[in-house]
């Protein structure tokens, strides 16, 4: 198999199992970005940037690894 076959296809079998993982722990970090009352402030610090993160890592990083696996392997 093509490493560009090979990408296409781990990409198919892997896109719903890495989406449904990454919006569970994106929607599980709600509660801290949302968080009001004591100890607000330091909820929001870890929450604002873990959810940011990780959505930004989702979105990119679903595109980014294939293109990268292809050109490693080349």
């Amino acid at each position: 198999m093509s490493p560009v076959d090979a990408a296409y296809e781990a990409g198919r079998l892997r896109l719903r199992p890495i989406m449904m993982t990454s919006f569970a722990f994106i929607l599980g970090m709600i509660p801290l970005v949302t968080a009001s009352g004591a100890g607000a402030v330091s909820r929001h610090a870890i929450g604002t940037p873990v959810f940011g993160g990780v959505l930004t890592e989702t979105m990119i990083g679903v595109y980014t690894t294939p293109v990268l696996f292809v050109l490693l392997t080349l």
